[in-house]
């Protein structure tokens, strides 16, 4: 009776949101032809229709993989890329169901990895901030509309985070609509006049949002916003 269900379930969502899944084949070829990227820690990567994570899973891997190999005799350098890592990798979908499920899967990835790393050294901070990060990484919203599907339904905001001076972590936050509508040519709302390397005027987007430098393993506790 549940596997009929899921089926119901499945094709109703198929309907009402255009829900498909990629296949993990599909997945690896497409991801091969940006293979240096996926190997880059720092790399972004947005998926605008995330799903379960079916692109962001393989993605993290491919990055952890590298962590894994360069840092991984150094817990705190193997703690801070990751921090890296996962900072980079972002999602929207429409359906609250699968974000969920996508921060799980992509959380669990980590969280095994570290665990079977450093067993009784692991620290449950670590875990804390990647949680925190895949919160605000991870979004419920309308990618195209810009804006989440909540009651409030307000412009979707991303947040961005450099690791600095070791392991002090800054985050500024940008409207999606500035990123995704950006035109260097064109002023917004929160963009700053520069002059590029050619002399010519353009425009940055601008954060809405910056706060003040913190402790990547005392993100979680003291930046609840």
């Amino acid at each position: 009776m549940s596997e009929i269900s899921d089926i119901i379930k499945s094709k109703k969502r198929v309907a009402d949101h255009g829900e498909v899944f990629t296949a993990e084949r599909e997945v690896s070829a497409m991801l091969n032809l940006v293979q240096h990227e996926t190997e880059r820690v720092d790399s972004r990567f947005l998926e605008p229709a995330c799903g379960t994570g079916n692109f962001l899973v393989p993605i993290l891997e491919r990055k952890l993989a590298v962590i894994r190999r360069k840092y991984g005799k150094s817990q705190l350098e193997f703690e801070r890329y990751v921090v890296v890592a996962v900072g980079s990798i972002y999602g929207v979908d429409i359906l609250e169901d699968n974000v969920k499920t996508c921060r799980e899967r992509l959380f669990a990835i980590l969280n095994d990895a570290y665990g079977s790393m450093y067993n009784k050294k692991c620290k449950n901070n670590f875990s804390d901030t990647i949680r925190f990060i895949l919160s605000k990484n991870i979004l419920w919203g309308d990618a195209l509309s810009l804006k989440t599907v909540n009651k409030e339904q307000m412009p979707i905001v991303f947040s961005e985070w450099s690791l600095v001076r070791g392991g002090m972590i800054k985050r500024r936050d940008f409207q999606f609509l500035d990123l995704a509508e950006f035109d260097p040519k064109k002023p917004s709302l929160f963009s700053k006049v520069e002059i590029s390397d050619t002399g010519e005027t353009v425009f940055s987007p601008q954060p809405v949002r910056e706060y003040p430098l913190i402790h990547f393993l005392t993100l979680s506790h003291e930046n609840k916003n």
